[in-house]
Formats: C-alpha cells, structure tokens, sequence
C-alpha cells in the first residue's frame, strides 16, 4: 500500500524527465511482469547497482510487490567490492542500467546471480498494480550495506514493518505540507538519502526531484535549482552545505520551507549559515542510524536556537542515556545518567532493524531487550532535549581524561576563513593519546593556522587544545557526508606537523 494514498510525481531536473503517477505505474507493472516472467520468489534478494533516477524508485516497488528485498549498492563500488557483498548476501537477480560495470557483474553472475539490464528490458503491458502491497509486513524489505565491502560486510536488515513505523513517526513529527516538492541530492543507497529524504516524502504523493549525489557543479548552482523548481524541502549533510554556500547563490522564490540536516554533526555556527543562505529559520538538526531506519529524533522545537550538538525530541523512539557499557535502561534504572551528565545512548523503537544479515553475534552486540545501543555519546538537559557529543569509538583519552573531537572541531570551525576542519586522536608516550586536528583553511598559510591556534587557545579548555596541527587540502568524507577520524590520523601521520604557538605535551 502506498502509505499516502497515492505517489508523488518523480522529477530529474538535469534530464528533464518527468514521471507522472499513469508513467510510473506503467512502468512499475513492465517490471513486475518482468521479475515474474524471471521467477522472483517472496524472499528473494536484489541488488541494484544504480540510484537517484526514476527508474531506481519503480525498481523497488516492483521487487517489494512481489514479496523480494531490495539491496542497493554504491555504483561507484569495485568489482571486488560487489563480488565481496555479493558472496555473503547471496541475491538472486543483480540488475543494472546502462552503465554497468562488466567485469563486476561478470562476477556477481559467476556466483549465480541472474543478471538484468535496464535497458534490454522492453516488455510492454497495458495496466499496473492499483498499489504497492507487500505480502507481509515482516518480510525484509532493504539491507543497507554499511561496512565491510572489502573484508566481512555488515548489512543492515529492515522489515517493512519497521520502515512504516518510521515513516508515521515523521509523518507525526514533520507533516507533509513543507514537503510538497522535495529535492534529493543524496546517495539513494543509504538510510538517509534513501528512507527519509526520498521515499517518506515520495510515498506519501509529495513529489520527488532526483539529481545525482554530490556534484559540486551542481551545488555550485543549488540556489537556481531551488528557483527553477520551488523546491520547498530538502536534506542534506554539512559537508554539502560548506561546499554550496560558499560557492552558490542563494535561492531567490522563498519557496523553501523547512531543511533538514544529518549524517554528520552540524555546529551552531554552520547552522546559522544555513538559516541565512536558505532564507529560512526552518533548518532542523536531525539524529539517524542505518540501524534506526534514519532520522530517530530533530529539533523539532518551538523558539530553539541552534546549539553546538543539539539534536532535540525523539521521534518515534524512547532515548536514554546511561554511564556504563553494560545492561540497557530497562534492566537497571540506576545506570541511567542525570541531566547534563553525558553518557552512551541507547533508544527504542519500532523503527528498529530486523537485525544484521546473517550475523547473530553482532546483532546480540548492540540490541538488548528492544533497546538498541548506538555507539554515540550525548546528555539530556533539564528540558528534555537531547545533546550529541560524538562516537564512542571517536572519543580521544588524553591521561585519562575524555576528549570528544567533535567539540574541538564546533570551536575551530567559528573562525572565520575555515573551510573544514576534523580532530583526532594519536599515540602520546605519556598521556597514551593526544590531541591532532586537521584543517581546510583560505588563505591555506602557516600565518593563518596560527591565528587558528590562537583562537583555539582563547575558546578551549587547556586540555583539548590539539598538539599536533595539520594544514590540508581536503578533508575526505564517505558518500554519507561523514569523516572517518582515523583515516585523517593515518593520513596526517605521513605529514609534518606545523609548528604554531607554543605547544608541549603538558597542555
């Protein structure tokens, strides 16, 4: 069923195609006749070797209408990567378009899998489907793949079940009416771009405008794209937003109504910036996990004002913050962490994933009796309203005091002429860790790194002021928007540290 009542239109303004509801359907029922004439069985598993184009939606409908799971994979994966995926999650049928990867689905055929192509498919057929009906809402519906495509993967599993849990909790929490003409500039094989930003608003009959992922050409001309089409919703990460309002005009309609930002920590002072190129105090901080189905809590928020770390009110889900590692909230209370104290978050929901693919052990790692245990640090305040710190795995113990980057990086990020910015930790002989950060600054000078250092002395405490600091071109992120600190570490370990200040190991 389509939980609106109907689709929305789907648009590709860099094509100009334009699917209405009678062309989708149309189409959704060639491919429905297709996978029958193939035999795909209730259970069967798909890759989907492309994204953000009108076809790819149509795709999930029809493997969904005939009780299979889909898999989307990163088209910009190796043959290696898609053999390593391949190999553990065993689908039946791997389709792609026009620019497939020849020797990667020779491959993937090797082991099996019944290979489709986008474009040899003609089949023609007069009626589609009056609706998406999956045969259960148990049945697995997506396995998102978020690590291990070159070693031991690890795929998250979500039922239709838990998708729809958390499509009526944004439904409670956001409405549709900001969402009538939503933009997706996000890769459309994770949760984020995917579930949320793509398919909430999309099932819901608001319509869906698809243009590929990270482009700076096209961010460079974000503001125009916004007039020639009144979008008025859109998501995105905030490397996404460092990139486009440096480099784009704003949007002059005031047609955008509401912005949501995710996948990666957004600061205040970003946030601010966003507020003004967009021309809208809408632009909510929202807190997603793959393993959540996304966005599980937002600043949802009358009167708020952006703060580093803010993320706000649940949404569809119970948090809580506790002191150890161990039971979750509702085995013992008294782990539980008092306002402000910061903590590791654990939440329930019915958003919850089925579990990982095939892999029992890690599942039992972070689910507890219906309490998910998501690896991040955060503190409610006397509100209520939820605070994010950063990754548990992130955290930087200096002698043993805890140092969260991500708060290092929120103040060094303020000063004016940063571009990027990503702290780390790094083996000290004496403390056991220290403190590194790596910056993306213009004019990209030894002078300005040391106005940087000074700026940083003037806002931190004395401990988290990073020891060793790093003048770089670019910070890599992955398709997510997000930062892999230890990357940048051992990235930053083959360079020489620039001397700035006055920096010793008693700081």
């Amino acid at each position: 069923m389509v939980l609106g009542g109907r689709l929305g239109n789907l648009i590709e303004p860099l094509t100009g195609r334009h699917w209405n509801v009678e062309t989708i359907r149309e189409r959704w029922h060639r491919r429905v006749t297709l996978y029958q004439t193939q035999g795909l069985r209730q259970g069967d598993r798909v890759f989907v070797h492309f994204g953000n184009t009108c076809e790819f939606f149509v795709e999930i409908l029809a493997i969904w209408h005939l009780g299979g799971c889909v898999a989307p994979i990163d088209p910009r994966s190796t043959p290696f990567e898609v053999e390593t995926l391949a190999r553990w999650a065993r689908p039946r049928f791997s389709v792609w378009d026009e620019r497939s990867n020849e020797e990667a689905m020779a491959r993937v055929s090797a082991l099996g899998t019944a290979t489709l192509v986008l474009s040899e498919e003609r089949t023609t057929a007069a009626a589609g489907p009056d609706e998406w009906r999956p045969l259960s809402l148990e049945h697995d519906a997506l396995i998102l793949f978020t690590s291990g495509s070159t070693g031991s993967p690890k795929g998250v599993v979500h039922t239709h079940r838990s998708l729809r849990a958390r499509w009526m909790s944004l439904y409670d929490a956001l409405g549709l009416a900001p969402l009538r003409r939503t933009l997706c500039l996000l890769p459309t094989h994770f949760g984020h771009g995917l579930i949320c930003n793509a398919l909430f608003p999309w099932l819901f009959g608001q319509d869906l405008y698809i243009v590929p992922p990270f482009q700076p050409g096209l961010l460079a001309r974000l503001g125009a794209l916004m007039d020639d089409h009144e979008i008025t919703f859109m998501s995105s990460v905030p490397a996404v937003w460092r990139l486009a309002i440096k480099t784009s005009r704003p949007p002059r309609k005031g047609t955008l109504r509401r912005v949501v930002c995710g996948s990666a920590p957004l600061t205040a002072s970003l946030w601010a910036d966003v507020q003004h190129w967009t021309g809208t105090s809408d632009v909510l901080n929202a807190y997603g996990i793959t393993e959540t189905a996304s966005w599980l809590a937002g600043t949802t928020v009358e009167n708020f004002v952006p703060e580093d770390g803010l993320i706000g009110k649940p949404w569809g889900a119970t948090v809580k913050i506790l002191r150890g590692a161990g039971a979750p909230p509702s085995v013992d209370s008294s782990e539980i962490c008092g306002v402000g104290d910061p903590g590791r978050i654990w939440v329930k929901t019915a958003a919850l994933m089925r579990g990982y693919l095939d892999r029992d052990d890690l599942t039992r790692d972070v689910v507890s009796s219906g309490w998910f245990a998501t690896g991040d640090i955060g503190y409610m305040d006397h509100r209520g309203l939820l605070y994010l710190r950063g990754r548990e795995r992130e955290e930087i113990n200096k002698g043993g005091v805890k140092i969260h980057p991500n708060d290092i990086d929120a103040i060094v990020e303020r000063f004016p002429g940063i571009i990027d910015t990503c702290s780390f930790g790094y083996d000290d002989p004496l403390y056991g860790e220290n403190v590194g950060i790596a910056v993306v600054a213009s004019p990209a000078t030894a002078e300005t790194l040391g106005e940087v250092y000074e700026w940083a002395r003037r806002h931190l405490a004395g401990h988290q002021i990073p020891a060793r600091w790093y003048l770089v071109e670019h910070i890599p992120r992955t398709a997510r928007g997000k930062v892999n600190r230890h990357a940048v570490a051992g990235q930053c370990a083959a360079l020489t540290p620039l001397r700035v200040g006055v920096t010793t190991t008693s700081q």
